[in-house]
């Protein structure tokens, strides 16, 4: 994997954001199944878990139980069985189920941390887990960390594309690249027959895509392996999904090393 053009810091080859502007869609599954993904390939992967107030990523992970350590001043961010180095808040909280009461500037501190003040060593690439909406911390992620590029995880529905489109239009404004989207649960997988079937009015859920401006990279079908699965870590992955992620790291890769 060939470092992009925007330096990124010693060690870190590659930084990829991965958004939505709307909660609820799957992008932290998205973001852990792209991780395995490359971790598939022989990539060494981290996920930087920027969702302050809300992280789901250790438990996606099945690492829930791993503690982040502080060495000399500097965070030591674990390593799940599967080898993807992983900073979130709850890795620092005695408590997982303890919630994060701060105003935005001390959120958007913490990312700055996680980033700055944090050892990640040597990795192709780096995940970076974005909170909902444009808020504090996503304008101070855009903006301080050395972003190569974004993707964004949508689900085919008109409201979620406008609110979708507000993070791409701040991406664009701040400068950040913007690769394109990824749909996910536009379509399921039969657990019974594993044909796939629509989810949304087709018509409909296509003009909606279309409103994003943006190129499709690919579309994840929902699955209920994924959905009955508390951790993406242990799910029993369809091969139809893992095909199509594979497919959509593939154009990741070549819209970077180009």
């Amino acid at each position: 994997m060939e470092e992009g053009t925007k330096k990124t810091g010693v060690g870190v080859k590659y930084v990829l954001g991965v958004a939505s502007g709307k909660g609820g869609v799957g992008k932290s599954t998205i973001t852990v199944l792209l991780a395995q993904t490359a971790i598939g390939q022989g990539l060494k992967v981290g996920i930087l878990d920027a969702d302050i107030t809300g992280p789901s990523i250790p438990r996606l992970l099945g690492a829930q139980d791993l503690k982040a350590e502080m060495e000399d001043g500097r965070i030591l961010p674990p390593r799940t069985d599967d080898g993807i180095k992983l900073l979130s808040i709850n890795l620092l909280l005695e408590d997982e189920r303890t919630p994060v009461i701060w105003r935005g500037p001390l959120l958007s501190k913490a990312v700055e941390q996680f980033w700055n003040d944090t050892d990640w060593g040597e990795l192709d690439l780096l995940l970076v887990d974005f909170p909902p909406g444009t808020s504090d911390v996503m304008l101070t992620a855009m903006r301080d960390l050395p972003l190569n590029g974004m993707i964004f995880v949508v689900t085919p529905m008109d409201f979620v594309s406008m609110i979708v489109s507000k993070s791409i239009q701040m991406a664009a404004k701040l400068g950040v690249p913007v690769l394109g989207f990824v749909e996910n649960m536009g379509k399921g997988i039969c657990p019974h027959c594993q044909k796939e079937f629509p989810l949304f009015a087709s018509e409909e859920a296509e003009q909606a895509l279309k409103r994003l401006s943006i190129p499709r990279l690919g579309s994840i079908p929902w699955s209920r392996e994924l959905i009955v699965s508390e951790q993406v870590i242990n799910a029993m992955v369809p091969k139809t999904v893992t095909l199509e992620l594979e497919g959509i790291f593939r154009q990741i890769l070549t819209l970077v090393s180009t």
